[in-house]
């Protein structure tokens, strides 16, 4: 069994066979440049962006990491055993683990940081997902053991441990950009952190070189070159970048003209249509089925993604995630949505909907809001640049946000819908959903939570909480000498297996 609740055949049956590695061995040596948002670095914890989580792993590392077939390996952790109850797990981290001040990483270091998630702090996405430790009792039993009582039960647990918020800090840590004086036990050093163009790692020595192998890079550049991907394009062919970190499928040939190379992963990736539930606008469920009732989420797919993925369902779990349930499609009906928008006293209200200027967002946006215009209800279009959106991207009224992927359906439930947890920017709360979503946590074996996790997605499909088209095929480009960095289902930069061949 492994932490995904299911058999490891069938873990890897969910997402495919374990990404080809080079067959030639790794060298050291060289710098890689890639293209992506560089974005204000914080307290991991408070990390709610995966570009800002892809920066701080070069230093700070997770417990667990989720790899790309499927699986969990442990890193900074040996090994991890959970009761068949759900409700006790005890943790042994590895042997022989530094941070770069010289101090061993204890028992007591992983104690600290799970007492820092369970603080209630705006925006503290590791709150919610250790809720069930919050009445629980950690204990300390040696240098590398410690034990983890629940008050309730809790599957998910380890599957948290991977998120890019769940990443390690010292004890001396203060909260503060933490590139500043960085303090780390990971393979790369931050050396430059200039905001919304450059953030630079730079090798170092790694207690996980033995373990794991490399680092073989000696640089990792990150560079923004905004969110019109034909940048990049223009960047690739002046021989600015090596890598792009997302490609858009539209600027996929050009990239491929000049002899880079694509990888491609399956992904529960997603862009979310969301109704903010605190705004006035959105009180009404009606209002909410109306709007939702235009959208054809196929034509989405097929314009706004060029059908570079899977039609969705509008309640957020994948047919990729192991606990994913089947439950009958939503039927797009614009003929009735305007009666329906009528019926609720909103046939006059004018609706805008925000993205951010992300080509692929923005064009999905177009077709959701064009898809209203057609049906009679009346829709303004925003497009904002990142660095406007995305410090308020909880706070919109009527507005699309991309999730990435997380191992479990459940995980991305408890994020983005349980009732006051941090990253639910729709602001929806029902104490059925809520009530449901414990019952499933509770439960190990994903096959018996599938029988909870149909309540739950149809909970959230019948009350119109999201618009939610297509789950994503994530693609990257990269020159043919870069290895071992194909795009992963997550994608979670693993810097230590990066390379360039000669």
């Amino acid at each position: 069994m492994t932490a995904l609740g299911v058999a490891a055949s069938t873990a890897h049956g969910l997402i495919g066979s374990a990404i080809a590695r080079a067959q030639t061995p790794p060298v050291a040596g060289g710098i890689l440049r890639m293209q992506m948002p560089t974005l204000p670095l914080c307290d991991p914890r408070l990390a709610d962006w995966p570009e800002i989580g892809n920066m701080l792993r070069g230093w700070l590392e997770p417990l667990v990491d989720y790899e790309p077939d499927g699986t969990f390996t442990g890193r900074l952790l040996e090994r991890w055993d959970v009761a068949e109850d759900a409700r006790s797990i005890r943790l042994t981290l590895r042997p022989g683990i530094r941070w770069w001040n010289g101090d061993a990483l204890t028992a007591d270091h992983v104690a600290f940081n799970l007492r820092r998630w369970l603080e209630p702090l705006p925006g503290n996405a590791m709150f919610g997902l250790m809720e069930a430790l919050s009445d629980g009792q950690i204990t300390i039993e040696d240098d590398l053991t410690l034990h983890l009582q629940l008050g309730h039960p809790d599957a998910t647990l380890i599957a948290s441990f991977s998120e890019y918020a769940a990443l390690i800090v010292h004890p001396s840590y203060d909260g503060a950009d933490p590139s500043v004086n960085a303090l780390g036990s990971g393979p790369y050093r931050p050396i430059v952190n200039n905001v919304g163009k450059l953030q630079v790692l730079e090798r170092t020595e790694w207690w996980g070189t033995p373990v794991f192998g490399g680092p073989y890079l000696d640089r990792i550049e990150y560079i923004d070159l905004g969110t019109d991907p034909a940048l990049a394009v223009t960047a690739a062919r002046q021989g600015l970048i090596d890598a792009v970190d997302h490609t858009i499928r539209d600027f996929a040939p050009p990239l491929e003209d000049l002899g880079w190379v694509a990888s491609h992963a399956s992904s529960a990736a997603t862009l979310v249509v969301r109704f903010n539930q605190r705004d006035p606008q959105f009180y009404d469920v009606r209002v909410r089925r109306a709007i939702q009732m235009t959208v054809d989420n196929s034509v989405v797919l097929d314009i706004g993604l060029n059908g570079d993925g899977e039609v969705a369902e509008n309640h957020h779990v994948s047919p990729l995630q192991p606990d994913y349930a089947s439950i009958s499609a939503p039927a797009p009906d614009p003929d009735a949505a305007f009666g329906l928008l009528a019926e609720a006293g909103m046939a006059a209200h004018v609706f805008t909907l925000v993205s951010l200027d992300d080509a692929w967002q923005a064009l999905s946006c177009d077709v959701v809001a064009a898809q209203m215009h057609d049906a009679g209800i009346k829709v303004e279009r925003q497009i904002r640049p990142g660095t406007e959106y995305w410090p308020h991207w909880r706070d919109y009224a009527f507005s699309a946000t991309s999730w990435n992927m997380r191992p479990l359906g459940v995980q991305v439930l408890r994020l983005a819908y349980k009732s006051g947890a941090p990253w639910n920017e729709s602001g929806f709360a029902n104490a059925a959903f809520d009530a449901a979503l414990t019952r499933a946590l509770a439960l190990v074996d994903a096959t018996e939570r599938q029988k909870v996790m149909i309540e739950l997605e149809t909970i959230l499909r019948d009350e119109a909480v999201i618009i939610q088209p297509y789950w994503r095929t994530l693609t990257r480009h990269a020159i043919p000498a870069a290895r071992g960095m194909d795009v992963t289902p997550t994608p979670v930069h693993r810097h230590h297996l990066w390379w360039i061949a000669p």
